[in-house]
C-alpha cells in the first residue's frame, strides 16, 4: 500500500511553509532517518528525514513553492515489494487524508496562555500523537494497530513529531480506552480589512514568520494579564567589572558584551526568587528549578528568541560564547527548534537603539520578560549626594495570573542588587 509523505510540522508555530527544495528524486530508495527535503518553516530552514522505507513514486509539490499547509501531501511512497510504476499518487482527499492541524493542535506543543473560557483550562501536556480526530502514524502502525484492536488515540508516539510508528503498537496492548476529545478551538477573529485612502502604498505579503508573531503577541496581550514593574539600576561597577573580565579574556577571544551579565543576573534573580520563575497552566502552576532564558534576537522578517539553558550555573564567559553562536545562527536561519523553544523567562533589550525604557509583551507560555533600556548619563544620588552616574531602567513584566506584584518586586529588587554589585554574577 502507497504511503503519503506529508508537509510535517517542523516547529510548534508551523502551519505552513516552503518546500524550498527536494534532496530526492522519482525512483529513489529512500530508507528512515535520511534526508529529503529542505523545508522553510516560520523560524527556520530545516531538514526533513523520512519515517518510512520504500521508493519515491510521485513528487506532488515542486521545489520552491510557498503556503504548503501542513498535512498537505507533498509526496508518495511506494512500499517495498510495489512497483513504483504501477502506484497512483495519492491525493489531499484519497486513502491517506492530510487534514492540516487544528491551530489548538499547534498551539498545545507549546503550552501557550490557554485561551479564555468559563472553566480554568487544563494544564498543558506533551503534544500528544492525537488531537480529536486526527492521528499522526505510519501506515504500517496504523495496520497493525486495527490487526491488534489497539485504539491509536491512546498511544504516545515516538516519531517525529509525535508520529506513531510500528515499533509503538507492537508493544501496545489492545482495548484501552481512549481519552476525551480535546476542546473545540475558540474561533479566530475575523481579519482586518485593509482600506485605501487613495494614499501611494504597495501591498507586502506577511510571511509566516510575520504571521506567526502577529498572531502570539495578540493572543498574550489578550489572554495574560500583565503587570508592569520598574527600576533604575546603575551601572558603573558592572562596566568597570566587564572591562575587567574583558581585558582578562582577550587572550581567550572572548569578549563579553553588557547583555551577557543581564542574562546571567536575570538567571540568578529568578533562581534567588523562586516564584517568579514559574509558568500559569490553567489550574496548576508550572514550578521551575533551573532558569532557561530566552533572548530575544532581531533578523530580517522578524524576531526570534534563543534559549541559553540552565544560564544561571553558566560562567558569563559561556553565555557569551553560546550567546553569539546562538545570535548568528538565528539571522542565518539555522538554529533546531530545541535551540529557540522552551525558556522560563525572556530578556529583551533595546538598549542599543537608544530607547530609554519600554514595556515588553510576555512571550506565552513564559510569566515574565524583563524589557531593558539604554545606559546613559544621569543626576543620581550616590552615598547620599547627588552625582553623575550611568543609570539604566528595567520594566518587568508579568503574568499576574501566576506572580503577585510583591513577589515580582522582589525579582526586580534581586535583579537591581545583583547588577549594582556584580561581584554576585561571577561568584
Amino acid at each position: 500500500m502507497p504511503i503519503a509523505i506529508k508537509m510535517p510540522a517542523l516547529s510548534p508555530t508551523m502551519e505552513e511553509g516552503t518546500l524550498a527544495k527536494w534532496l530526492v528524486k522519482v525512483g529513489d530508495q529512500v530508507s528512515a532517518g535520511d534526508i529529503m527535503a529542505e523545508i522553510e518553516t516560520d523560524k527556520a530552514t530545516m531538514e526533513f528525514e523520512a519515517v518510512d522505507e520504500g521508493v519515491i513514486a510521485h513528487i506532488q509539490v515542486e521545489e520552491g513553492t510557498e503556503g504548503v499547509v501542513v498535512g498537505t501531501v507533498i509526496a508518495t511512497l511506494a512500499e517495498e515489494g510495489e512497483d513504483p510504476g504501477d502506484v497512483e499518487a495519492i491525493s489531499d482527499g484519497g486513502a491517506a487524508p492530510a487534514a492540516a492541524p487544528a491551530p489548538a493542535e499547534e498551539e498545545a506543543e507549546v503550552a501557550p496562555a490557554p485561551t479564555p473560557t468559563p472553566a480554568p483550562a487544563p494544564a498543558p501536556s506533551p503534544a500528544p500523537s492525537a488531537s480529536g480526530d486526527r492521528i499522526i502514524a505510519s501506515p504500517l502502525a496504523k495496520r497493525i494497530a486495527e490487526q491488534k484492536g489497539v485504539d491509536l488515540s491512546t498511544i504516545k508516539g515516538s516519531g517525529p513529531n509525535g508520529r506513531i510508528v510500528k515499533a509503538d503498537v507492537e508493544g501496545a496492548k489492545p482495548g484501552a480506552t481512549a481519552p476525551a476529545a480535546a476542546p473545540a478551538p475558540t474561533p479566530a477573529a475575523a481579519p482586518v480589512q485593509a482600506q485605501d485612502f487613495g494614499i501611494p502604498h504597495e501591498v507586502e505579503k506577511l510571511s509566516g514568520m510575520r504571521k506567526t508573531i502577529a498572531r502570539r503577541l495578540s493572543e498574550s496581550k489578550q489572554q495574560v494579564p500583565h503587570i508592569y514593574l520598574t527600576v533604575d539600576i546603575q551601572l558603573d561597577k558592572l562596566l568597570k567589572l566587564r572591562s575587567e573580565l574583558n581585558a582578562a579574556l582577550e587572550p581567550q577571544g572572548v569578549k563579553l558584551s553588557v547583555n551577557d551579565l543581564l542574562i546571567k543576573a536575570l538567571a540568578k534573580s529568578l533562581v534567588a526568587v523562586p516564584v517568579c520563575n514559574v509558568q500559569f497552566a490553567g489550574d496548576e502552576l508550572l514550578k521551575f528549578s533551573r532558569a532557561d532564558i530566552s533572548v530575544a534576537v532581531s533578523i530580517p522578517g522578524g524576531l526570534i528568541t534563543p534559549v541559553v539553558e540552565d544560564a544561571g550555573s553558566k560562567s558569563i564567559s559561556a553565555i557569551s560564547t553560546e550567546m553569539k553562536d546562538l545570535a548568528t545562527r538565528a539571522r542565518e536561519g539555522k538554529l533546531s527548534p530545541s535551540e529557540y523553544q522552551g525558556g522560563t523567562a525572556s530578556l529583551s533589550n533595546m538598549g542599543m537603539f537608544g530607547i530609554k525604557q519600554f514595556e515588553a509583551i510576555i512571550n506565552p507560555p513564559q510569566a515574565m520578560i524583563m524589557a531593558i533600556g539604554a545606559g546613559e548619563k544621569r543626576p543620581y544620588v550616590v552615598d547620599d549626594s547627588l552625582q553623575i552616574a550611568t543609570v539604566m531602567s528595567a520594566t518587568g513584566s508579568f503574568d499576574h495570573r501566576a506572580i503577585d506584584g510583591a513577589d515580582g518586586a522582589q525579582l526586580m529588587k534581586a535583579f537591581k542588587e545583583l547588577i549594582e554589585n556584580p561581584l554576585g554574577l561571577v561568584a
